[in-house]
């Protein structure tokens, strides 16, 4: 498993663990992660841990990639998550951010995913990088237009009734 940690000029992104439970807790039961992305059904430390366990480790493990924890060096504090994902549906790798609401508008998840997508073309050589969100989430189709993906069309993932803007990066 590549448990490689990357850094930038004012975070650290480290492959989420099971010792990361805690904080993605809070994060996914933040207002914004559930009106965005949704409800995960997560509201224990053990269902935090199994998720951890069951939806990310077997990714990292198999591609080498996944979901990082975003850490900000000035005080060594859990500010976020971005990642790049398998998603079933999506043709090439979906990348994702989230942040506890402190720190956006700070410029970490433009920081965070910017890195993560030189990271997937440059360590993993993935040539087709895309990304989804909801209508409403302005910020996020803003963050995608700003890493170059461009919007293709509205889709259906596999088992979901909700319309997601699908962006794509061709490299």
């Amino acid at each position: 498993m590549n448990l490689t940690n990357y850094a930038t000029e004012r975070l650290i992104l480290k492959p989420m663990q099971i010792e990361d439970a805690p904080f993605f807790l809070e994060l996914v039961n933040t207002p914004k992660w559930k009106k965005y992305i949704g409800d995960r059904n997560v509201n224990t430390i053990e269902e935090a841990e199994n998720y951890i366990i069951e939806r990310m480790l077997p990714q990292l493990k198999k591609l080498g990639y996944g979901n990082y924890l975003v850490i900000r060096k000035n005080g060594n504090v859990k500010i976020g998550t971005c990642g790049l994902y398998d998603r079933e549906g999506i043709e090439g790798v979906d990348i994702g951010f989230a942040f506890l609401p402190e720190f956006e508008k700070k410029g970490f998840a433009f920081e965070a995913a910017q890195k993560i997508k030189s990271i997937g073309i440059d360590i993993f050589n993935i040539s087709k990088i895309s990304g989804i969100t909801i209508p409403e989430n302005k910020a996020s189709q803003k963050l995608l237009e700003k890493l170059n993906l461009e919007f293709k069309k509205m889709i259906r993932l596999p088992n979901d009734s909700e319309e997601l803007m699908l962006y794509e990066l061709i490299i």
